[in-house]
């Protein structure tokens, strides 16, 4: 096993399966070619129903979503949403690898899962609760707490596929499965893993978070005009839309992925991690956490800011958000801020809070494999305050040998994820 420390950064790690549920895509192809249109995902709120006392009636939902594909009758029925989401990109990304297991060599310990959510199984929370206060605490299903708590995704990944090794979830609002994809690079960077399986999944288009959110004021309004709702980075901007999916990594320490002749997609090369310290929901001015994050990610990515093409912005459409992450960036990049392009996929699958990052890093190593940057949608009015290159006028053809994937997450979490282009050496 080699150690960390014997080898100054550890094991290179490589990404070589993804799995997606979107907005606006069933898998990672579907989805993919629909962010390079510039599709949006945004409607009328069909989960529930919402009516005029929300304040917002828009989302950003999964469409035509049917687990009897890989779970059984029973499981559906005992199985949140969010771990069904999560489930199903799990097995997409390991589909896609070509594994069902461990690699031949690798042994179970070996083989671990990280992944996270912000908020779990609170559809789920929610019917237990009306059944609890209409027909008494002995009708409360014997299923309720394995259902609704964040990890049992994470938990039913590994008894999926015989992973015996590390096996958590992360719990960090819209960072969940950014830090979970960062952790997972660590333990094999370490020598403690040869192969993870990393991302997150969420499902909260329920009435307890719509009326949550819309109390805080954090959401768009605009139930008019779904489509065009998330506006990162634009003057007319006024809050997020929330969106429901999962997105998911296979990591691989780069000797085993090559033993087993798989085919990478992209090398993750760093991991940025801080706190802002600062709020329980803002950001901190400047986005001085955020600044931190990046830093980090470039150091462990040994890069600079001038070899940055493209960075996927957390841009999550509201005013806060969006000024503070440029002005981090400005801060970072300097003069080279204005030669990288800086996109937000939210503009087209809304936030998927906790699956945020996951999602966002396979369109982040996707744009590394195919010199494609999809672009950021919905641009009306020109912020002063946000005059970077966010790919307003469609999608980017352009060479990225690096990219960045930002997810910050309230409660001052700020992660950085940096992806190189894999070239084959």
């Amino acid at each position: 096993m080699t150690s960390i420390f014997e080898s100054g950064k550890g094991r290179r790690v490589v990404i070589t399966g993804m799995g997606l549920l979107t907005p606006v895509g069933g898998d990672v192809s579907d989805t993919w070619a629909a962010l390079l249109q510039g599709k949006s995902g945004g409607g009328p709120i069909t989960n529930f129903e919402a009516s005029e006392e929300y304040s917002t009636r828009i989302a950003c939902e999964v469409k035509d979503f049917d687990p009897s594909g890989f779970l059984d009758p029973k499981e559906v029925r005992r199985f949140d949403r969010f771990a069904q989401f999560g489930l199903g990109v799990a097995i997409e990304a390991m589909a896609s690898t070509g594994l069902d297991g461990p690699p031949s060599g690798v042994a179970a310990e070996r083989f671990g899962v990280i992944f996270g959510s912000g908020i779990g199984g609170i559809a789920t929370f929610e019917r237990q609760h009306t059944i609890l206060l209409e027909r008494g605490p002995g009708r409360v299903s014997p299923f309720f707490v394995p259902m609704f708590i964040p990890d049992i995704a994470a938990g039913l990944i590994s008894i999926r596929f015989g992973a015996k090794g590390p096996n958590y979830a992360t719990v960090s609002a819209c960072a969940s499965s950014a830090h979970a994809i960062g952790d997972a690079f660590r333990f094999i960077q370490r020598g403690e893993a040869d192969v993870m399986i990393a991302g997150g999944s969420e499902a909260s288009v329920t009435p307890m978070s719509i009326a949550g959110f819309s109390s805080m004021k954090a959401m768009s309004t605009r139930n008019d005009d779904p489509a065009t709702a998330s506006r990162p980075f634009d003057a007319t901007r006024d809050g997020f839309v929330i969106g429901e999916g999962g997105g998911c990594v296979i990591l691989e320490a780069l000797e085993v992925a090559q033993e087993r002749g798989a085919d990478i997609v992209a090398e993750l090369v760093g991991y940025g991690v801080s706190g802002d310290a600062y709020h329980i929901t803002s950001p901190a001015p400047e986005g001085k956490g955020a600044q931190y994050a990046m830093r980090m990610a470039l150091e462990d990515a040994n890069d600079s800011p001038s070899g940055v093409d493209y960075i996927n912005a957390h841009g999550t459409s509201t005013q806060a958000n969006d000024r503070n992450e440029t002005a981090a960036i400005k801060a970072v990049f300097g003069e080279a801020a204005y030669d990288v392009t800086v996109g937000s996929t939210k503009s087209m699958t809304g936030h998927l809070l906790g699956a945020a990052g996951g999602v966002e890093a396979v369109a982040s190593a996707l744009a590394c494999k195919e010199g494609l940057i999809p672009p950021t949608i919905n641009f009306v009015e020109a912020d002063p305050d946000c005059d970077l290159d966010y790919a307003h006028g469609g999608m980017v053809e352009r060479p990225v040998r690096l990219a960045l994937s930002n997810s910050f997450g309230f409660g001052g979490h700020n992660v950085c994820l940096a992806i190189r282009r894999w070239d084959g050496e």
